[in-house]
């Protein structure tokens, strides 16, 4: 059965096109746009936004303040942490050696941690951790692990420099202020 929006806490936002699958855990002041999928199972945070046309899987978890925009798959296995930016259109996956005729297929954590931004059309690969406060650019397709603080670029993606938590370059890397917030980047 699907849940109606009449159905909902009136601190959660579901829009009328919207399905959020009996079962799915929505925390509160949570937005759910037009054409949502959210499987019994999937588990959102309390103050997350969820663009239009988002698959959130049975088993997926969303932490508190993360914003998935317009046309994103959280599959099964995949982990965000709190505070993360997700772009339009990237891309998790879940298996490393998926087949449409087998039945035989390993489900893989990817891990986000707390304060990552996504950018649009990247690509994460199944088993991946990408550290807090990271920055994948947009069309990335990340390959493997991302330290805390990393800006990856590129196919496949590759270390272009370091981010602060404001989100803005930091040239010199850690132990060096933010020129935009003046904190010091540590990891």
């Amino acid at each position: 059965m699907d849940v109606r929006p009449e159905d909902n806490p009136p601190e959660v936002e579901v829009h009328p096109t919207a399905v959020v699958e009996e079962g799915a855990q929505i925390g509160a002041g949570t937005r759910v746009w037009h054409f949502v999928h959210v499987r019994r199972g999937a588990r959102i945070g309390e103050r997350c936004v969820l663009g239009k046309s988002v698959f959130v899987d049975s088993g997926a978890v969303i932490g508190s303040g993360c914003h998935i925009q317009n046309s994103v798959s959280v599959y099964s296995g995949v982990i965000l942490e709190e505070d993360v930016f997700v772009g339009p259109a990237a891309v998790f996956t879940n298996d490393r050696f998926p087949r449409a005729a087998l039945g035989d297929w390993a489900l893989l954590r990817t891990l986000v941690r707390r304060g990552v931004s996504i950018g649009a059309n990247a690509t994460i690969l199944p088993g991946i951790t990408i550290g807090g406060w990271a920055v994948v650019g947009a069309g990335a397709v990340v390959t493997k692990d991302v330290e805390p603080h990393r800006v990856v670029v590129g196919n496949p993606a590759e270390p272009r420099g370091w981010a602060c938590r404001c989100g803005r370059m930091v040239p010199g890397g850690p132990g060096t202020a933010c020129p935009a917030c003046g904190e010091v980047l540590s990891l």
